[in-house]
């Protein structure tokens, strides 16, 4: 699939995330990071999840971004955007 541009969505759950993020630089970091997953979903760096292989993540800063990847449908489906500290938990 090489050259195939990928639709990316984000879950309520993650455009809520994002909005709360206070930092204007950091969440313009994320921001330009979840646009990169159109052409590369599977960019240097990011790694799966240890309980569960589907999803990956993608570290920006303090930050990450869990997301999926549909090949199939050419969909990048970004679940939650968090720092580090909280992102993990249930």
């Amino acid at each position: 699939m090489a050259g195939a541009t990928y639709t990316v969505q984000l879950t309520l759950v993650a455009e809520r995330d994002l909005k709360k993020i206070k930092d204007e630089t950091t969440r313009r970091r994320i921001a330009k990071a979840i646009d990169s997953l159109h052409t590369n979903p599977r960019p240097e760096g990011a790694v799966a999840l240890q309980g569960d292989r589907a999803i990956l993540r993608l570290r920006v800063g303090d930050y990450r971004i869990l997301y999926t990847v549909k090949d199939k449908a050419l969909l990048v489906l970004v679940i939650r955007i968090g720092n580090r500290r909280e992102i993990y938990r249930r």
